[in-house]
Order: C-alpha cells, then structure tokens, then sequence
C-alpha cells in the first residue's frame, strides 16, 4: 500500500484558520501541481497533461490518442491515456444515469474484464460524475471495492457516503498505476472535511 504523498500534511497545516471555500480554491491551485509531479515522476515516458473541466469537477488526464500526444511515441506503442486524478466538489445527482454510455464503454463487462470487476466511476454519479461524452471517468474497477462488499470497500462506500450527505464538500480520486495501463492498481480518495481536515484513505485496486 502507498503512503500518503508528503504535501498532503503541510498543505493540511496550511489550510488553517481559512474559510472553507478560501480553503477550497488553495487545493485547486496546489494539489494539481503535486500529483502532475508525482506522475511524472512515477511515469516511464513522455507525458500530455490535459486538464477538462466538467460540472463541478475537473479531470487531469494524461492524453496521448490527441494529434499532440500521437507524436510523442511510435504509433505501435502499447500506452495508454489515462487519469490523473479527479477532483472538485460534491452534489446530490438528481438526473438519470447515463448507463447506455457505459454498457458501450470497453463492451460487456463480466465477459471482457471477468466476474471480478465492474465499471467503476472515478466520481461516483450520484456525487455529479457523467459517463456521456466523459468516458475518461470510466475506469476497470475491483467489484468488491466498487460495491462496498469487502472491508476496503466498506471504507471506500463510506467515503462517497459523507461527499453525498454533505454537498459541496471538497474531494478527489487518484489513480495509481504500476505499468503503462489505464488500470489502477491503487486509488487515492481523499476528502476535505469542514475542519479542513484531509482524510485520505488509499485502496487496492
């Protein structure tokens, strides 16, 4: 499992005596430089960071299918686009879920990934994230994480939980890879509760 990054904590310090909102706009300017550093530095090629702005959230992603990241390797390369880290602020989702998108997405998903996996969603629906024309918050995740059944997934449900119950409250999820895949191996979901506290909890993926 991986420690939490060591900006967290001093960033965590420095939010003190803010208004939550004040706090809120500091993560916006400071925690994107810090994880685009970590990816860099835990990446083994040539990067295209993008940042999409969606609702309440933006999306950091590593694009390589654009004219841009296409020239930065052999067209056979075998890496993937994939993403950074997702953040912004929760909402109660009152609209359909947009499930026609994601059965399109990689196609059925017990027979192209097995019974062990679902479509995980970065930012879950029904805290504001959208599958339509947002693909890249669609990501292979373990079932048991995703649905709450194991005891990190209890934790991980528990999580989205506190975003759902308390709307506009900070939080992100980030994707920790260990090869040139767009699967995870682990997920860093962090919260910033009304203290300005950072809870931050990491799961295998």
């Amino acid at each position: 499992m991986h420690n939490s990054l060591p900006g967290y904590e001093q960033i965590s310090k420095g939010l003190s005596g803010m208004e939550y909102e004040d706090a809120v706009d500091n993560l916006y300017d400071s925690l994107p430089v810090i994880w685009a550093d970590e990816y860099k530095k835990q990446s083994a090629r040539e990067t295209n960071i993008c940042f999409i702005q969606n609702g309440c959230f933006v999306f950091i992603f590593d694009d390589l299918d654009s004219p841009e990241g296409k020239g930065l390797f052999p067209a056979d390369s075998n890496y993937d686009s994939r993403l950074i880290a997702a953040y912004g602020t929760s909402s109660q989702m009152k609209r359909k879920r947009d499930d026609y998108r994601l059965r399109g997405w990689a196609g059925k998903t017990e027979n192209i990934f097995g019974k062990e996996w679902d479509k995980g969603h970065f930012i879950a629906h029904y805290l504001g994230g959208a599958v339509d024309g947002l693909e890249l918050n669609v990501f292979k995740q373990r079932r048991d994480l995703n649905r709450g059944w194991s005891e990190e997934g209890k934790i991980y449900r528990k999580m989205e939980e506190f975003c759902f119950q308390n709307p506009d409250t900070f939080f992100f999820n980030r994707p920790i890879y260990t090869d040139n895949s767009a699967n995870p191996a682990f997920l860093e979901f962090g919260i910033m509760k009304r203290d300005k506290e950072l809870w931050v909890e990491y799961f295998n993926n």
